[in-house]
C-alpha cells in the first residue's frame, strides 16, 4: 500500500510539474480576428500567439478568413499592427507593462506569397521597435504560415521574418534558423475527438511526433484539435507548446488555474 501511495503521490508530482511549465504564452488564438474583440482579447489575456489569416486585394491587406468575408474597413493595419504599436509606445517597448515575455503574430498569407509578404515587409519596417527582435528582445516575432516562401527564398526576406514549418520538408541548418514552430492538423496523427484517452499507437505516435520537434528545439501546435478542458490536459501531458483555442478566457483561466 505504501508502495503505491508513493507511486501515485510521483505520478501526481510529474503532472503538476509540467503543468507548472505552462503559463497563457502557451496559448494560441486561433484564427483571432473571429473573436469580438480582435486582438486586444488575447493581449488581455497575455497569450502568447496570436493568428491573423491575410488576403492582398487590391494594395492592401485585408483580414478575413474566407474571400467572402473580405471588408475594406478589417485592414491588417487596423486589427493587428496598430494596435501593437500603440501598446509597444505606452508600455516602453513592451507588450505588457506588468507581465513578463512578448508574443508571436501568425501570419496565414491566404493570397500568393508575392506581393502579400514585401507589402507586409514595408509595413513592419516602420517599427523594428516593436517586430525585430534583433533590435529589441521583447519585439513581436511575426511568423508567417499558410502560402509562404520555398525554404531557399527565405533569405531574401528579412531577419525578422519567420516561417511556420512543415512536417513533411527537411530544411537545411540555415533555412531551420527561421523556422519558429512547426503546425499540423492533429487529425493527422489521431481519430480522438477529445474524449477519453488517445488511442495508444495514436499517442505514440503522436508523442514520437513531438519529440521530434523539440529536438530541434523547436515549438509545435496543432490546429483542428479538440478545445475543451480534458483535451487541454492531454495536450499539455504530451507537451504541445502551443495549446490552438478559439475560447480565449476559458483557457486562460485554465492555464492560470495550474501557475
Amino acid at each position: 500500500m505504501k508502495a503505491i501511495l508513493l507511486s501515485v503521490a510521483f505520478l501526481l508530482g510529474l503532472y503538476s510539474f509540467s503543468m507548472a511549465q505552462y503559463t497563457t504564452l502557451n496559448a494560441h488564438s486561433h484564427n483571432d480576428y473571429e473573436q469580438k474583440n480582435p486582438f486586444f482579447l488575447a493581449w488581455q489575456n497575455h497569450f502568447g500567439s496570436i493568428e491573423a489569416d491575410i488576403w492582398e486585394v487590391n494594395g492592401e491587406l485585408l483580414v478575413a478568413h474566407t474571400k467572402n468575408e473580405l471588408s475594406p474597413d478589417k485592414t491588417l493595419d487596423a486589427l493587428y499592427l496598430n494596435p501593437i504599436v500603440k501598446i509597444f509606445k505606452m508600455n516602453n517597448g513592451s507588450p505588457w507593462s506588468k507581465y513578463s515575455g512578448t508574443f508571436q503574430l501568425l501570419i496565414d498569407i491566404k493570397t500568393s506569397v508575392e506581393p502579400a509578404l514585401t507589402m507586409l515587409v514595408e509595413k513592419l519596417k516602420m517599427y523594428p521597435e516593436v517586430f525585430n527582435p534583433q533590435i529589441n528582445k521583447h519585439a513581436v516575432r511575426v511568423v508567417i504560415t499558410g502560402n509562404r516562401p520555398n525554404p531557399e527564398d527565405f533569405s531574401k526576406y528579412p531577419g525578422f521574418i519567420f516561417y511556420d514549418g512543415k512536417f513533411d520538408l527537411r530544411y537545411s541548418s540555415g533555412e531551420l534558423k527561421k523556422i519558429a514552430l512547426y503546425s499540423e492538423n492533429l487529425t493527422k496523427f489521431t481519430s480522438w475527438k477529445g474524449e477519453g484517452k488517445i488511442p495508444d499507437t495514436e499517442y505514440s505516435q503522436l508523442k514520437n511526433v513531438i519529440d521530434s520537434v523539440h529536438s530541434l528545439k523547436k515549438k509545435v501546435r496543432f490546429w483542428n484539435a479538440p478545445d475543451n478542458p480534458d483535451a487541454w490536459k492531454i495536450l499539455t501531458g504530451l507537451k504541445v507548446d502551443y495549446i490552438n483555442t478559439d475560447h480565449i478566457k476559458e483557457l486562460a483561466a485554465f492555464l492560470n488555474s495550474h501557475d
